[in-house]
């Protein structure tokens, strides 16, 4: 059944490419004798003209976090794979891949204008604030529940790995292995910068490097043992650090070379899914309603998967960082529209590992462990059953890097926004914007349990789906001003509003339950914030697109 599955899929999103990818592509008339912000603006840190292979990768991994990984797991636990597998394929080609490209070519149309910037630009300053709040409370979201699950792992290994044999330890292995990741990675940015060699040869060199760090993680990995807190604060200080560092040194090759683990990760599920011979285990379909709190299929299948299907948090990658390193308008297309059909598939293959798993060794696992597991069993088929634990080991630490690229990424991003919204354009300003962005999530850091982050995720899941709905809404009400077609990004529009509206409800009316949790209560006056400023923005657009006004200047 796999095999059949995954050839569908494939078969699906290469399709969804070539065919609706292109029609989208066309709707927005991209031309490369238009010259693109990375190139009338070039100043070597954050407007630089980029390869596209090599943006591609960095795009890929900035956006393919553990939210493709984690959402389709859960969801599938709750609701059976069937239901996962056709949002996840219905949902990356018509919703989430558009968006992408949408935001991509809307900032570029707008001069590498963050999205916030671009629904101001649209909408009016009262609007462009309300969506830079939004946006920034829904980053804070994704570095408390990233930081927190990144420190847990670099304690002990991915909480949920316990049960597992290692012959070293998990926790450390991850550690080290993260931070030799990264100063690859800025030893890479200075010999792409000052050296400037082929790309071949840097690909050649420093992706085998990168598979060397992780055996090499598994050799030191009791040099580096703290707690989670310590962990936290370091984390978050190098997000600060991050956050302020020219892209070329550290954003851009550690995208890079984490678009090649993503790559590893879905050759192994490629060749485990065809030629394992992997029985299905879980059911196809479990039921409409899993219990507790968030437990229905309507809203909550759709927020839970959100990466993989749809996120917001790409329309701030593509709007804040890859829009200003775009070198010809034609890259859109497969950087925008490919990039989101490949994390896609990253997600088809975590549906996959919690597919092949009986339900007893399911028992008392989380989606770390599950994910690990069946990455390690896929890999097995090529390197043999010998080397599962070292297999096994991979998936978890694949898994606990793409959260860590995440977190310096959000960092920057929230920069931007609020540098944006009270127009801190110094470098002091940025220093100030980064140590607010930085220090919220650590004021969470000290007021949660370790291991919190998991009664943040189906918020985190429903501000990042509204944040593509609200995103939609400006791009569509650019076009209809522009007199282009605009049917096929307000359809998603809606859909995603009224799932996610849904969901913010439900939360609130979860908050105010009698034996409601401390979490619970602050994710429901989160929800009630988001869903103000959500409801505003969505009357503004609807607002505009019934009663058309002059088309405001783009750039």
């Amino acid at each position: 059944m796999l095999p059949l599955i995954a050839g569908s899929v494939l078969v699906s999103l290469f399709f969804g490419y070539r065919v609706y990818g292109r029609f989208v592509a066309r709707q927005y008339a991209l031309d490369d004798a238009q010259a693109t912000p990375a190139t009338r603006h070039d100043d070597g840190v954050d407007f630089v003209p980029t390869r596209p292979f090599y943006l591609l990768g960095q795009h890929f991994s900035a956006i393919a976090a553990a939210g493709p990984i984690a959402g389709p797991i859960l969801a599938a636990q709750q609701f059976g794979w069937l239901p996962a597998l056709l949002w996840i394929g219905v949902g990356v080609i018509f919703i989430g891949a558009v968006h992408d490209l949408s935001t991509l070519v809307a900032s570029i149309r707008h001069d590498a204008k963050s999205i916030a910037e671009v629904v101001k630009i649209q909408l009016g300053p009262r609007a462009g604030a309300a969506m830079l709040v939004f946006i920034w409370v829904a980053l804070i979201y994704v570095i408390v529940a990233f930081t927190d699950v990144t420190a847990s792992t670099f304690v002990q290994g991915d909480p949920e790995l316990q049960g597992l044999t290692f012959d070293f330890h998990p926790g450390g292995a991850v550690a080290m292995a993260s931070a030799m990741y990264l100063l690859l990675a800025l030893v890479m940015g200075l010999v792409e910068k000052y050296v400037k060699p082929k790309l071949w040869l840097q690909t050649a060199v420093f992706v085998p490097a990168t598979l060397g760090v992780v055996w090499l993680g598994t050799k030191l990995s009791t040099l580096v043992t703290l707690g989670p807190t310590a962990w936290g604060l370091l984390i978050l200080g190098y997000c600060f650090v991050a956050s302020l560092t020219p892209v070329w040194l550290l954003l851009q090759p550690r995208g890079y070379l984490g678009g090649f683990v993503l790559y590893l990760a879905l050759a192994g599920g490629i060749v485990g899914l065809f030629f394992g011979g992997f029985d299905v285990h879980l059911p196809a379909f479990k039921g409409f309603d899993a219990g507790g709190g968030t437990g229905v299929m309507f809203p909550f299948l759709f927020v839970t998967i959100a990466c993989g299907a749809c996120s917001g948090f790409h329309g701030l990658v593509c709007s804040g960082t890859t829009s200003k390193q775009i070198a010809k308008e034609s890259h859109c297309h497969p950087v925008g529209y490919g990039a989101m059909l490949m994390e896609g598939f990253v997600a088809v293959i975590a549906l996959a590992t919690v597919m092949i798993i009986s339900s007893q060794e399911m028992a008392g696992k989380g989606a770390g462990t599950i994910y690990g597991i069946g990455l390690g069993r896929f890999f097995a088929v090529v390197i043999g059953e010998k080397h599962l634990a070292f297999a096994i080991t991979f998936g978890a630490m694949a898994f606990s890097t793409f959260v860590f690229d995440t977190l310096d990424v959000s960092t920057r991003l929230g920069r931007y926004i609020l540098q944006e919204l009270f127009g801190w354009g110094s470098r002091a300003g940025g220093l100030v914007a980064t140590a607010i962005t930085a220090g919220v999530p650590m004021l969470f850091l000290f007021a949660a349990a370790p291991g919190s982050w998991k009664s943040f995720w189906t918020l985190f899941g429903t501000s990042n789906q509204l944040l593509a709905a609200l995103s939609l809404m400006g791009v569509t009400v650019w076009l209809q001003r522009q007199g282009k077609r605009y049917w096929y990004t307000l359809a998603p529009t809606i859909f995603v509003s009224i799932v996610t509206l849904t969901s913010l409800v439900l939360q609130m009316k979860a908050a105010l339950a009698a034996d409601a949790t401390t979490v619970q209560r602050v994710n429901g006056v989160v929800a009630l914030a988001l869903f103000a400023l959500a409801g505003h923005l969505l009357f503004l657009g609807a607002r505009a697109l019934l009663r058309p006004g002059p088309t405001p200047a783009t750039a």
